[in-house]
């Protein structure tokens, strides 16, 4: 279990130096952003196409929330009332993937707030009027916050990735198969958002970190009992009796 959470934690930090290599060594956003606007016109055309802004930026996110709402509500159910014809493994699965439906859109949300980038459609370079700064640079005096790093919509689906908590430790390849959809899943409803001119894909890309740090640190915490939450019911032995 150490040498996989080892594992983990490599895998983080380089994909945490790729993320950043990318943003502030290339212009891989810049181009990307370049393709879906329209220079003539003046304009993302898709801005305001309607699967790209009411059903993926509106339906389907209300829809991922009222899911996010109901892990939620259970993982709290089974701490009040345990189930107990629930394995262990499924408890704690619950468990994580209550704790990160919260947290995952919440933390991207708090960052998002406090970030300096703009998003591409404010700025001059598309006909807005910010200047284009990279992560690690520091913006103008005088130039209003853009709050638009890392991408928020995308962590309304992120969350999902703690899915995999189901089957892991005992089931890897399933665990990080499950895990692999749902964050595809993610970055493709991210990635409506940057043909929409919302976000840049390493905006994106930040949200899929945060979230996959976030995911890992829950299954620490829940993994354990911090909060003092047995993955086994007082009275599982009563009803096995």
């Amino acid at each position: 279990m150490m040498l996989k959470t080892s594992w983990g934690l490599l895998a983080l930090a380089a994909s945490a130096t790729l993320i950043l290599w990318l943003g502030q060594y290339t212009d891989v956003d810049l181009r990307l952003a370049d393709m879906v606007y329209d220079h003539a016109r003046g304009v993302f055309p898709l801005q305001h196409a309607w699967f790209a802004e009411h059903f993926n930026h509106v339906i389907l996110k209300a829809l991922l929330s009222c899911l996010a709402g109901a892990a939620v509500v259970m993982a709290l159910w089974d701490a009040w009332r345990p189930h107990l014809h629930w394995a262990p493994a499924k408890r704690l699965g619950m468990r994580v993937l209550g704790m990160s439906a919260i947290s995952v859109p919440v933390l991207v949300s708090l960052l998002k707030r406090a970030s300096t980038s703009h998003c591409p459609w404010d700025l001059e370079r598309y006909g807005g009027h910010a200047p284009y700064i990279r992560l690690l640079e520091m913006m103008p005096a005088g130039v209003d916050a853009g709050h638009c790093l890392p991408g928020g919509h995308a962590s309304s689906a992120l969350w999902l990735i703690a899915l995999s908590a189901f089957w892991w430790p005992a089931q890897p390849r399933k665990a990080l198969g499950v895990g692999a959809l749902m964050l595809a899943f993610a970055l493709g409803v991210g990635f409506v958002q940057q043909l929409r001119g919302a976000h840049f894909l390493t905006h994106t890309l930040w949200s899929a970190w945060i979230a996959c740090a976030v995911v890992m640190a829950n299954y620490s915490l829940a993994k354990r009992q911090v909060f003092g939450y047995s993955s086994v019911p007082r009275n599982a032995a009563l009803f096995e009796q």
